[in-house]
């Protein structure tokens, strides 16, 4: 509409009404400006599956924004990078193709996974490891670099330690998001306890964290409640997300970690059953502790026996994504859902608004 008709228009009660939702709805075409709801819309969230090397399941790209590819590791040299099955890695990043929005990461560790500590304290070393990184991603066409360091300052897993790690650590992640740049996604997996990392140093150079929100009991009692309860009297996601915040990491950068596996103890030994395969067994039934807002499998006289995650608590945790204003959900792994997808499935729904 030109000045002039509008000046025509204006001499008119009908043409003035024109003129005013004209000039009502002019910032909003002009300044191209997102209204506070496009600005916090689900599909922002984010929704991390990590796939295996040792799977043959290709995962539905549509349920997912994020595939961390499990694993690579720090090579023998500790100068660069070694990836698991290279093959099934290319073909989680040919998915990208179904689903361009997609967005593949090479996650480097795992439980068990060394060589971090010496790569990590030496300079020369710890840049060639990140130049490594760089020319893997542009060799490849994957979009960024998850760490999984299981965990700094600490050798449970068998693995190198130092009390420098934590602080290497850093280093480790500033040569990282050099070498790769911002147009890269940069991440990391943390311990519920949120220790071993300085948060206040790391977090404003990631683009979010993963926090592993389970195996947070050894199988006596719930290990991935989201609240306190008789099951769960110990570390919860709850309390993970809370001792994050607290660390220096904000909500929008805290991605929620869900089991796609359940943990019990069976003859005094640890067990873990994928959800695709729980079952009960004569002599038992599965209990909702409204606490805890988690299922488990109990004897008939109530002892407790098996805690893991079923649609019900997966869709409360994924509402607390939302309630809490966290960047998304995360979940290992992928090929423990069960032939219908009823968990990745609920995760989707929830957080992409369905």
């Amino acid at each position: 509409m030109s000045i002039s008709l509008i000046v025509n228009a204006i001499r008119s009660w009908r043409g003035f009404v024109t003129a005013i939702l004209f000039f009502a709805l002019l910032p909003v075409a002009c300044t191209g400006s997102k209204s506070s709801v496009e600005e916090n819309s689900p599909e922002e969230k984010v929704i991390v599956a990590y796939v295996t090397s040792w799977s043959r399941v290709i995962p539905d790209p549509s349920l997912f924004t994020v595939l961390n590819y499990a694993f690579g590791h720090v090579n023998d040299s500790f100068d660069g990078v070694r990836i698991d099955n290279p093959d099934r890695f290319r073909q989680m990043i040919k998915l990208k193709e179904t689903n361009p929005r997609l967005k593949v990461l090479l996650s480097i560790g795992g439980w068990g996974s060394g060589r971090f500590s010496e790569m990590a304290a030496n300079d020369s070393l710890r840049k060639a490891f990140a130049k490594d990184c760089s020319r893997l991603i542009e060799e490849y066409g994957f979009d960024g670099i998850d760490i999984d360091w299981e965990y700094p300052t600490i050798d449970w897993a068998g693995i190198s330690s130092s009390p420098d790690d934590t602080e290497n650590f850093t280093l480790l992640m500033r040569d990282l998001r050099e070498a790769i740049s911002d147009q890269k996604l940069l991440t990391l997996a943390s311990s519920a306890t949120a220790k071993y990392v300085d948060f206040k140093s790391v977090a404003p150079i990631v683009d979010f964290v993963n926090l592993m929100t389970y195996d947070m009991s050894d199988g006596v009692s719930h290990h991935a409640p989201l609240y306190s309860s008789s099951i769960a009297p110990g570390m919860t996601a709850d309390k993970s997300v809370k001792l994050h915040r607290e660390a220096g990491v904000p909500d929008d950068k805290i991605v929620l970690g869900m089991p796609f596996y359940g943990r019990g103890v069976n003859n005094g030994e640890t067990y873990y059953c994928d959800f695709k395969n729980v079952r009960l067994e004569e002599g038992q039934r599965e209990v909702w502790d409204s606490l805890a807002n988690s299922p488990y499998i109990a004897e008939m006289e109530g002892n407790y026996v098996f805690g893991y995650d079923n649609p019900k608590s997966i869709v409360l945790k994924s509402e607390y994504i939302l309630d809490h204003g966290l960047r998304g959900a995360m979940y290992w792994d992928y090929n423990g859902d069960d032939s219908i997808k009823s968990l990745s499935s609920a995760i989707h729904k929830v957080l992409m608004g369905l």
